[in-house]
């Protein structure tokens, strides 16, 4: 593997509280997908459960527990030629309450190779109260590839009643195909984050929201199929005859997991993540 993810970043902050890097490839043997390379370091680690098929099942873990302010975390995996490679993570991520002006980083950078699949699917990243993230997904497919992405946010603790009055949260994500850009994404949140996300042009109160996106030239063909499975605060479109996008709004995590887990086995072969069962 070639590309090295954040190497001009890790020099901004002059005392990150944590560093991580997980680095990972996927290769054919006797049919099946398997390790090709693998590298870690510091507090970014990658476990490999047995699953009953033929995909490699890579499991990510933050051993810090969540993201402060300076912490630095890079993920780099690769789908090799003819493999499945599905990515997830084994707990929710936390963006913690973040000191000073320096945001807390994870910068994911995917590759997918022809004849490929790889599945992103992280569990869901929840906002404190008072937090500062950064977070960046980069994808490059080769025509013919193909890519499942799920990203679930969760604004608070809403268990505890947590509403983020006073926050920072910037996420990019951007999809390649062929080295030409076919999915760009952005959110950009400061401030009284609960006000901003209360009317009805934004989340109308919700405190839970995911992006699903599929990439491959059957896509339309699970246009149909998954409307059927929106709920009534979600919407799928066909944004072109290989690009699938899907927005789901929920009152909670639980809710929205609720809805998130049928679509991702309709477009997974039946097959979720051991972490995200219900």
């Amino acid at each position: 593997m070639t590309h090295q993810p954040g190497a001009t970043l890790e020099h901004e902050a002059s005392q990150p509280r944590a560093r991580g890097r997980v680095q990972v490839s996927s290769k054919l043997r006797d049919g099946r997908s398997v390790i090709d390379e693998l590298a870690m370091s510091g507090s970014m680690k990658a476990l490999f459960p047995r699953t009953d098929t033929t995909a490699l099942d890579t499991m990510l873990i933050n051993t810090t527990g969540g993201v402060t302010g300076g912490d630095r975390f890079f993920i780099d995996a690769v789908a090799g030629p003819g493999t499945t490679l599905t990515v997830t993570t084994q707990a929710a991520e936390r963006a913690y309450a973040a000191r000073g002006d320096t945001a807390g980083r994870i910068e994911t950078h995917l590759s997918v190779a022809p004849d490929a699949r790889l599945n992103w699917l992280p569990q869901e990243t929840i906002l404190f109260e008072h937090m500062n993230f950064e977070r960046s997904l980069t994808v490059d497919l080769d025509p013919g590839a193909r890519f499942l992405m799920v990203e679930p946010i969760i604004l608070g603790r809403v268990a505890m009643g947590e509403r983020i009055h006073d926050g920072r949260f910037r996420d990019r994500v951007a999809i390649r195909v062929g080295g030409q850009a076919v999915y760009l994404d952005g959110v950009a949140l400061t401030g009284d984050v609960d006000a901003q996300m209360s009317t009805a042009s934004t989340l109308n109160g919700a405190r839970a929201i995911a992006a699903l996106v599929y990439v491959c030239a059957d896509a339309e063909a699970w246009l149909e199929p998954m409307r059927r499975l929106m709920p009534e605060t979600g919407g799928v479109s066909l944004q072109s005859p290989d690009l699938l996008t899907c927005r789901i709004v929920a009152a909670d995590g639980f809710a929205l997991r609720r809805a998130l887990v049928p679509a991702i086995r309709l477009m997974n072969d039946d097959e979720i993540p051991r972490p995200w069962m219900l």
